[in-house]
Order: structure tokens, then sequence, then C-alpha cells
């Protein structure tokens, strides 16, 4: 199973890029991972919130392919403890050829993108900026991953 992490713009902070790098490379070492960035997009000014979000869910719908299993990072998604996400993981590695995780722009997703998701987890009850989301993100895939294998890095 090939797993992409699809995200609405650049992360900018340095430091959340080194993190978020590292543990796609640890990811790699599990299953191939790829993360895609859709350019932001530009002279927002005169578009309303909803203008951006449905703007951002064409880009979005572009990449994505008709078989793949999208699921949405969104606030009101599905909660997991991280040994849940890791058996979630591994169920999905036995049925889905390419799991598509987005994370949206600033003002979350459009309609469109909403309808064609399969799924949506969320991975806090607290607000995070969608940068640093990306980072908990992809520790929380990484940690997954260790859960599966059995190996030492997640402790009860």
């Amino acid at each position: 199973m090939k797993t992409i992490l699809l995200q609405v713009g650049k992360t900018v902070n340095k430091h959340f890029t080194a993190g978020i790098n590292d543990y796609a490379e640890r990811i790699g070492h599990y299953m191939p991972f790829d993360i895609v960035t859709i350019p932001e997009l530009r002279n927002t000014k005169n578009l309303t919130e909803e203008q951006q979000k449905v703007a951002e869910g064409e880009l979005i719908l572009k990449q994505l392919q008709p078989s793949d299993n999208v699921v949405l990072l969104d606030e009101h998604g599905h909660e997991y403890r991280s040994v849940e996400l890791a058996r979630w993981l591994e169920q999905k590695q036995q049925t889905a050829r390419r799991l598509v995780f987005v994370i949206g722009g600033p003002y979350g997703f459009s309609p469109a993108v909403y309808q064609r998701a399969n799924e949506q987890i969320s991975l806090s009850r607290l607000t995070f900026s969608h940068q640093m989301v990306r980072l908990v993100f992809t520790e929380q895939l990484y940690r997954a991953c260790t859960i599966i294998k059995g190996e030492p890095y997640h402790h009860e």
C-alpha cells in the first residue's frame, strides 16, 4: 500500500520541516510514503473563506485517483488512541492500494472534498495550526508503524 500525505501549502517553519522530514524518512522504512504539497492560492484577499475552500478543494480533488482511500485530517473526525490508529492502519494495509491523508488549508475543506472522503480522523480535540498538524500526524503515523511491527518506540 502506498501512503500519501496531501497538504495545502508548504511548511514554512524550519523546525517543523526538519521534524516532518525526519519522520517521513522513518516511515519510508515501513511503507512507501510520499508528501505531496499543493501550492497555496495566490491573491486570496478578494476571496471569501468559502471561495478559498472551494478553490483549494478543486486542487485537492485533482490529485486523487478514483480508487484512493481518502482520509481527511479534520477536527470533527474520529479520534483514535495511538494503538487504535495502528490497528486501523494495519487493516487499511490489507484493503487499500493508495491511502491518502489530506490536510487542508487554514479554513478547512470544501463540501466537495468532504463528499469524496472515505473517512475523517481527528488528531486531538485541541486545535493546532495546519502547519503543526503535519508534524503531529507524521509522528503518529511513524508511531503506528512501530506499533504494528512490535518495536519499542511506543510505551503503554
